[in-house]
């Protein structure tokens, strides 16, 4: 069963009581199967109200939820083959950043995305999904590579903002993701980027200067979290809920902002209720995406992705 987040607790009584009702059913005493299925409805109908109206703050929750698929998962229910290439050829390997050849659809792809990972061991190994220099290193990388070879790139972005650490800043950080985020916009191939859960600041930006940028319906975008905008203006992250609204994180803001180009569905309750559906929605979504910039040319690419980015704000 998934873990329930705060504002699910009408939610999560109901499916509370079925799990009695489904226990006390096993003694094949008592044919309570009407009762269970009423209540299973009466909780789909609720889970739908909920999130049919999330706020700023409750979509952000949703956005981080753990039990969202990961990169792993994305790989494992996208990609016919998926072969990692590792390391920046300067430092080190870093496993915030993953990336390497797959394929998608039938078309054969760079696929580079940050991973979180599942559990504590694999999050720290992770480093929770930020990405230090070298792992925007081995981006630009893997983007040499897919120009050079006439690959387009896919990349998934999920991050809560590149790693802020001393070693990290004395190695480049701001100069690594500066580059990357270059590298995207001067591709001569498709590029296609999606945000599936959290896009925090440049770390997410220096994957995302894509042709089309896709966002999950409850996924956020923002140049800061909204704890880091909170602690900033309010001098307390207390004000993460007000913050988020501030700063119109969520897919719909963004959508209606010219940010994104387009808002992929999530299962009914989030993508971590059904895995396995959304990343056949998202696997769609980028099938068309990338099936429609195939054609174009080099000059074209390059072009249509400065335009895009020079009209953001006026």
């Amino acid at each position: 069963m998934n873990s329930f987040l705060d504002f699910e607790k009408p939610v999560a009584a109901l499916q509370s009581r079925i799990a009695e009702l489904r226990e006390t059913a096993q003694d094949g005493a008592i044919d309570i199967d009407a009762e269970i299925e009423r209540l299973q409805g009466r909780s789909n109908v609720m889970l739908a109200e909920l999130y049919g109206k999330l706020t700023p703050w409750q979509k952000t929750q949703v956005a981080r939820h753990p039990e969202r698929p990961h990169f792993r998962d994305y790989v494992a229910g996208m990609c016919t083959d998926f072969l990692p290439l590792a390391g920046d050829r300067a430092f080190a390997d870093d496993k915030a950043i993953v990336g390497g050849l797959a394929t998608i659809g039938g078309q054969r792809v760079m696929l580079i995305g940050h991973e979180k990972g599942h559990d504590t061991e694999s999050r720290v190994r992770h480093n929770f999904g930020m990405g230090k220099p070298e792992g925007y290193r081995k981006a630009i990388r893997l983007m040499d590579l897919a120009d050079r070879f006439g690959l387009p790139v896919v990349t998934l972005v999920d991050t809560s903002g590149a790693f802020p650490g001393v070693q990290a800043e004395e190695r480049g950080q701001a100069e690594a993701i500066a580059r990357s985020t270059e590298r995207c916009l001067a591709l001569g191939v498709p590029m296609v980027a999606a945000i599936v859960g959290e896009g925090g600041s440049g770390g997410a930006v220096a994957l995302a200067a894509a042709n089309r940028l896709l966002m999950f319906e409850h996924a956020i975008y923002s140049v800061i979290s909204p704890e880091g905008c909170a602690s900033i203006l309010w001098r307390t992250a207390d004000k993460a809920a007000d913050a988020a609204t501030a700063m119109q994180v969520t897919a719909q803001n963004l959508e209606a902002l010219g940010v994104i180009d387009r808002i992929v569905p999530e299962p009914m309750g989030g993508a971590h209720r059904n895995p396995s559906e959304a990343i056949e929605s998202l696997r769609r979504a980028i099938d068309e995406e990338v099936a429609a910039l195939v054609p174009k040319t080099a000059d074209e690419l390059k072009r249509q992705r400065g335009d895009k980015f020079l009209a953001m704000g006026r």
